[in-house]
């Protein structure tokens, strides 16, 4: 990773956030370069929100230090927000403006705003332009989030559960517009559950377990090697369950083969996917809730 400041978007170093004697979020070092997109993953409660509100500025921290593009987000002026974009995990719009007023209406505050009817060619609202936000469907909405969020071209893009309540397709075609936009350049941090949607659109991710990262690194690269290794997986002759991880399960199969006179029952290999690797890191960190839960519930303010 590089570490040469000018190459960042984010840069934080030894943050937390604490509330009396909980802490939410403890100690965290993270670096995101620009024009990368990173994946920070975790459990409910795991201090996710509390940390990407820090970098948007709309939480103070308690220690550490923080750089978003070039400045700390809890003294940066108008000028830095208006080059970032958000997307946050519910929709806060007013329901009185149609679809192409809103775009229209926020474009108008940033200095080379994005064409307002390509944005909504972007997020697949054309048939809807006219209509009134209240009156669109959840997904409908959402996909306005986003329209909102890119119209004033970001640098630096956060997508917070950016595809609850989208249908398969809707995501598929969801994926294809943020990747336009990693083309553009554009930096991204994504928060989701969707481990599918992580590794299809995360260069980096990190886990974060009870306010600590447990694990940051290539997407695909995630828990390192160990957390890889297949696993081959048969029933005995008893019909007892047996599994065991090898880096060669082809040759464990053919031996598995010689000593059953044939393949055993049930017997299958299995590839650990990004799932199989971050809910083995969550299992290992411990899954507690912390004072994050209690945060990102809205029991703390």
């Amino acid at each position: 990773m590089r570490t040469n400041p000018a190459d960042l978007a984010v840069r934080v170093r030894g943050l937390r956030k604490e509330y009396g004697d909980l802490t939410a979020v403890a100690g965290i070092d993270l670096d995101i370069a620009r024009g990368e997109t990173f994946a920070l993953l975790g459990p409910n409660g795991a201090g996710k929100s509390t940390t990407v509100e820090i970098l948007e500025g709309y939480r103070h921290r308690t220690a550490g230090e923080v750089s978003v593009l070039g400045a700390d987000p809890a003294h940066a002026r108008l000028d830095w927000k208006a080059r970032l974009g958000i997307v946050l995990q519910s929709t806060g719009e007013s329901g009185q403006y149609s679809v192409r007023e809103q775009l229209a209406h926020f474009a108008r505050f940033y200095p080379n705003p994005r064409d307002v009817e390509d944005v909504i060619a972007a997020v697949g609202l054309e048939k809807q332009a006219k209509t009134r936000i209240g009156k669109l469907s959840g997904g409908q909405q959402r996909r306005v989030d986003v329209a909102l969020a890119i119209v004033g071209r970001p640098e630096l893009l956060f997508l917070d559960e950016p595809t609850t309540g989208f249908d398969p397709e809707a995501r598929r075609e969801f994926w294809k517009l943020i990747e336009q936009l990693k083309a553009e350049g554009t930096t991204i941090l994504l928060t989701t559950h969707y481990l599918d949607e992580a590794a299809r659109l995360g260069d980096r991710g990190g886990v974060i377990v009870g306010g600590r990262l447990v694990a940051v690194g290539h997407i695909d690269e995630l828990g390192g090697a160990e957390a890889r290794v297949p696993v081959v997986r048969w029933r005995d002759e008893s019909g007892a369950p047996r599994e065991e991880r090898t880096q060669r399960p082809a040759e464990l199969v053919v031996d598995l083969a010689r000593r059953f006179g044939g393949e055993p029952r049930e017997l299958e290999v299995i590839r650990p996917s990004l799932e199989d690797v971050y809910l083995g890191l969550v299992h290992a960190a411990g899954s507690k809730a912390s004072a994050a839960e209690l945060v990102e519930e809205g029991e703390l303010a």
